[in-house]
């Protein structure tokens, strides 16, 4: 897990681990300014281990809670937005919550509409990324809605990223990493998970990105 330089980097602070500017943070996250999460070892093997990773991540021998580390990080839970639809946010499914689908909405607005790519009237990738970990953390607060709080969680299983692409964009995978870095800077180990980046020809209300999550939870 690293430290609130990293998150804030891709809910708008940078890192340098990719020379391809698509796997890149914006500089400036558009449209985080403290809406979205709360405060927050060595991997441990077995249940007992899961449970103290799910509660955040050890400091100083003390287990820190994601709420904790959400507030170390700088963040705070939006409320979950409203469904475009006659669908629910987030539905339980035996000890699985699968959220609908989530745009990066900041304050009930998107940020930016359009499709991403290179070139004049195009969402820039690297925007287009750090909407990706709004939009992850829109599907924290729904999760969080369903649970009654993330310290539940014990796995981020899947995250499915979606991408309005113009015909001639490929990096799809960079600007889902905006969600999954976020995942991961949040919840430590076990945030990693499997993926899909898909890109598609136009997202509802003319969104660049969209992620939708399933987690593990006791």
């Amino acid at each position: 897990m690293s430290d609130g330089r990293d998150v804030r980097a891709c809910l708008g602070v940078c890192d340098d681990a990719a020379d391809d500017p698509q796997h890149r943070c914006h500089p400036q996250h558009v449209g985080l300014r403290r809406v979205g999460a709360r405060p927050g070892g060595d991997r441990t093997r077995g249940r007992a281990g899961r449970l103290l990773q799910a509660s955040g991540r050890v400091v100083g021998g003390v287990s820190v809670s994601i709420d904790q580390r959400l507030v170390e990080l700088g963040i705070e839970l939006p409320t979950t937005p409203a469904p475009a639809g006659a669908y629910v946010p987030a539905v339980v499914s035996g000890n699985l919550v699968f959220t609908a689908g989530q745009l990066p909405f900041v304050g009930g607005v998107l940020p930016a509409t359009g499709k991403v790519g290179e070139g004049d009237g195009l969402v820039d990738p690297a925007e287009a990324k750090a909407f990706a970990a709004t939009a992850a953390l829109n599907a924290l607060a729904a999760i969080e809605a369903e649970l009654g709080s993330l310290d539940r969680v014990t796995r981020v299983v899947k995250v499915n990223g979606f991408v309005a692409s113009d015909p001639s964009f490929v990096g799809q995978p960079g600007v889902i990493n905006g969600a999954s870095e976020f995942l991961h800077d949040v919840f430590g180990e076990i945030g990693v998970h499997a993926r899909a980046a898909v890109g598609v020809a136009v997202l509802p209300l003319d969104s660049p990105v969209e992620v939708e999550l399933v987690v593990e939870f006791e």
